[in-house]
């Protein structure tokens, strides 16, 4: 994927927000070279948001991105299904405070925009490209990245959960793995914690047919689990949602363990604290380095 794309067609979805439980209506409209994803509350007199690192606005059990006290929460299954499919630039119009929910994956923002068509324009991506190491870490909980030709993660869960465990996946993440491998898997949670969210003002619009409920023994969902290791899979997901804010597609491996929205915000603050550690490339300067051998150095 040299060149940068948009999506060939407008195109609207609708539908609810999992924390606020609001009905939300979506405008995707194609955009130009260099304009990046752009989100705009259409319900306020707001201004732009563009997804960058300086758009981070909380990590609230979902990524809330904002500027000027405007925010959005819950993008990063949005910002996945764009970052997966290697769309870069793109206007978003939301008309309310939260992206919906859909079925609590992926998978109907990367169908929709699939059916609107994928745009190559004419400018060439340009990437982050880790050079050294980068890591952090709270408790037991960490995330490293590492130099890596093209982008790669691994990732493990632990839960004291019979039926989940510790489970642990590592994909090279392309346009096919990311639709084949990743996009399908849903939020989860545990039927214990919904009465403290309730109290927190949090899931409103939560149900069984957007995200995976867990009782002490397994899962209360009629249909049960799309893969085994759903759970590892839905947690891959918004990883790439929330480095997709870096505002650049990465080159690296990421490995985490037991990481989530806060520590994946604070990877990628890191990151671009530490300016000996990276670089910014584009595809053909990519294609060359790969081609001559080296290891790249900042």
């Amino acid at each position: 994927m040299t060149q940068q794309k948009t999506i060939k067609r407008e195109f609207y979805l609708e539908g609810i927000g999992l924390h606020s439980g609001k009905r939300v209506r979506i405008h995707f409209v194609p955009s130009g070279d260099n304009r990046g994803v752009v989100f705009q509350r259409v319900d306020k007199r707001a201004l732009p948001i563009l997804t960058n690192i300086n758009a981070i606005s909380n990590a609230n059990f979902a990524t809330i991105i904002g500027t000027n006290g405007t925010s959005i929460s819950t993008t990063e299954h949005l910002l996945a299904s764009l970052a997966g499919l290697g769309i870069d630039n793109i206007l978003i119009e939301v008309d309310g405070p939260e992206i919906p929910i859909m079925d609590g994956s992926a998978r109907v923002f990367v169908e929709a925009l699939l059916k609107s068509g994928i745009e190559t324009l004419k400018s060439e991506k340009e990437y982050v490209k880790v050079s050294e190491p980068v890591s952090v870490r709270e408790k037991d909980r960490w995330i490293t990245l590492y130099p890596y030709e093209g982008l790669k993660i691994t990732f493990c869960i632990d839960y004291s959960h019979p039926l989940i465990g510790k489970q642990c996946l590592s994909l090279e993440i392309n346009p096919k793995t990311f639709t084949d491998e990743i996009a399908y898997a849903r939020t989860f949670g545990f039927k214990k914690d919904l009465a403290n969210f309730y109290a927190m003002g949090l899931a409103k619009g939560g149900n069984l047919e957007n995200a995976v409920v867990l009782d002490d023994t397994g899962v209360i969902n009629p249909d049960g689990l799309r893969a085994s290791d759903e759970f590892v899979r839905h947690k891959m997901l918004d990883l790439i949602g929330d480095i997709a804010l870096l505002g650049h597609p990465l080159q690296g491996h990421i490995v985490a363990y037991k990481s989530g929205h806060a520590l994946h915000h604070k990877l990628i603050y890191s990151l671009m604290k530490e300016k000996n550690r990276w670089v910014y490339r584009n595809a053909s300067e990519l294609l060359h380095l790969t081609q001559r051998g080296p290891s790249l150095t900042a």
